[in-house]
């Protein structure tokens, strides 16, 4: 069974197909997408990629660090809700620094990771549950500790727009005196009848606010869009592309959904209620967001990873050089 958005999906496809194959127009879509050769360059989607625009900020390849600082989230302890985000299988923790070691010892051991890699210069990224939520003494110490760091160039946090009170504001904003601060969101769509399906437990309006208010302090705001999510269409999906560029965003991580083990979402899955993308789908989709950003929107992230060990689907976003060359045989950044 295929939901809505998949239906939608394969009016983008045949758009696709045309690209791929070199045709001048893109043809319309069930979305109503039209596209010319004044859109594309060389026969690719454009787009400004992190990696290009980090290069020609600090000069060279920049490297993010994964680190934790042992929070958890409010969605989660009953603050506002229990059990998380029904996606959520952890709050991105597979991939982040050990909880238990200092955030130093973290850092070390994540540059160890990439020591066999070119570039010295690093971000230190808090994308473990909700970085923001915690001890503030306890934060402030761990994101100066992180921009202390002779190495680390910038510093990036994974946060709601319900946890940025003034005093972690106050804090960010130090932070901001050493490096660059990145804030991201996780907005995963724009639509709140879904975000309730998710039991993201945040309205559009909470949106509204928090960018006002980090906009105000000087940091990039970043949103995480969710690509492929259960009950909805490709309408949906570019109303939050469209959302994000309203709100002057300043980059945006596109990131397919993965169903987890553990997770409510996997039950569903698993009882019929709702099918997964298709690779072919998933950058269809993908193609006709990317079109919709401006250059200044410094794309992120174009597809994301689930931990294999709990990936259930689906399982070709496992190959994920595949899945990245049939994005770049489409869609290439910009020279920076």
């Amino acid at each position: 069974m295929r939901d809505d958005l998949q239906k939608s999906a394969a009016g983008l496809q045949k758009s696709f197909d045309s690209l791929q194959k070199g045709a001048g127009d893109l043809q319309r879509s069930s979305v109503g997408l039209q596209k010319d050769t004044a859109d594309l360059q060389d026969g690719f989607i454009r787009y400004t990629s992190l990696n290009n625009y980090l290069k020609a900020t600090f000069h060279e390849k920049v490297y993010k660090l994964s680190l934790s600082c042992a929070v958890t989230c409010p969605n989660r302890d009953g603050t506002v809700g229990f059990g998380g985000c029904i996606f959520c299988a952890g709050g991105s923790s597979a991939f982040s620094g050990d909880p238990r070691r200092s955030i130093k010892e973290q850092l070390k051991a994540q540059k160890r990771l990439v020591s066999k890699k070119s570039g010295q210069k690093f971000i230190a990224y808090f994308g473990s549950y909700t970085a923001t939520y915690g001890d503030c003494e306890k934060l402030r110490a761990a994101f100066l500790t992180a921009a202390e760091d002779e190495q680390v160039v910038a510093l990036s946090v994974a946060t709601r727009p319900d946890c940025l009170p003034p005093k972690i504001i106050e804090i960010l904003k130090e932070v901001q005196s050493r490096v660059p601060v990145f804030v991201e969101l996780g907005l995963q769509t724009a639509n709140d009848r879904t975000a309730k399906f998710l039991n993201r437990g945040t309205v559009l309006s909470d949106f509204d606010r928090a960018v006002k208010l980090l906009k105000s302090a000087g940091f990039f705001v970043v949103f995480h869009v969710i690509i492929g999510l259960p009950h909805e269409t490709a309408d949906d999906l570019l109303n939050t592309v469209d959302y994000c560029v309203k709100m002057k965003a300043d980059g945006i991580k596109l990131q397919l959904l993965h169903v987890l083990r553990g997770t409510e979402l996997a039950t569903l899955y698993q009882n019929g209620e709702f099918d997964v993308l298709s690779m072919d789908e998933y950058i269809a989709l993908l193609c006709a967001a990317l079109k919709r950003l401006p250059p200044e929107v410094v794309v992120h992230r174009l597809t994301g990873d689930g931990a294999k060990k709990d990936l259930i689907a689906p399982l070709w976003s496992a190959d994920k050089h595949r899945v990245l060359n049939a994005i770049a045989a489409v869609a290439r950044p910009y020279e920076l």
